[in-house]
Parts: structure tokens; sequence; C-alpha cells
């Protein structure tokens, strides 16, 4: 059940032949997303469980969910991106549904994330989920 923007992000993925060129282009596309303002980077936005500094700030607008983010390390600021072409724009009562683990296993990204990383995104995903369930 993924969006259209991660079923792109999926074909250029299968385009990328390894595994450096699509680090590269998770870094890429954090570099291209907006900075969060840094009114936004308090403690209630801040994700636990992540070893750089990653904020998460979630909108939820007719229904859809979509958050904003932002870290000190550009590959998780990538991974954000990853996780807001995946998220953005699934009806809120959907949010719970979306298989984070099975959806990023399809770019790669489970084989190849340090152990770290790997926590972080789940604690992400989890931040995800728990803002969408109480909105829901």
């Amino acid at each position: 059940m993924a969006t259209a923007a991660f079923e792109d992000l999926a074909e250029t993925f299968a385009f990328l032949d390894d595994w450096e060129d699509r680090y590269r282009h998770v870094i890429d596309m954090g570099k291209a997303m907006p900075a969060l303002e840094d009114a936004l980077k308090v403690p209630a936005t801040k994700v636990d469980g992540c070893a750089s500094q990653v904020w998460l700030h979630p909108r939820i607008a007719d229904g859809r969910f979509d958050f904003a983010g932002d870290s000190d390390a550009m590959i998780v600021r990538g991974l954000i991106a990853v996780l807001h072409a995946l998220y953005s724009g699934v009806p809120v009562a959907q949010v719970a549904a979306v298989d984070a683990h099975a959806e990023l296993g399809r770019l790669g990204l489970n084989d190849h994330l340090s152990a770290q990383r790997s926590n972080g995104v789940r604690a992400m995903v989890e931040r995800i989920r728990n803002v969408a369930a109480d909105a829901g």
C-alpha cells in the first residue's frame, strides 16, 4: 500500500545498479528537503532512539497524514525524505497498515543500514504511527 511518490522512488532505485548509487540518491533526497524551522526543533518533535538528532513535525489535514522533518546527519535527512514519500498523503486511519519494513526492504535499505540507523528508522516509524493513532 505505497503512495505514488514511494512507487516512483522504488522505480528509481530499480534503475540504480549498486548500493553506493542508492546511498547517494538518499543523501540527495535529504539535501533537497526543506529545512525544519528552528522553532520546531523542540523536545516534543525530537525522536528518541536515533543516533543522530532527528525531529519530526506532523501535520494532519483533511484526514491525511503529512510531516516535516530534519536531522543533523545527511543520510538521516535522506531517510526522513524516504519516509515522507512512504507516508505523506496517506489517510490517518491507514498509516498503521503501512508495512514500512517491507516497503523499505523493496529499496534494499534493510540490508544496507547499520544497526544504529535501522533503530533510528524504527523509532521514526513508531513516532509516525503513534501520531497518526492519536489523531485518528
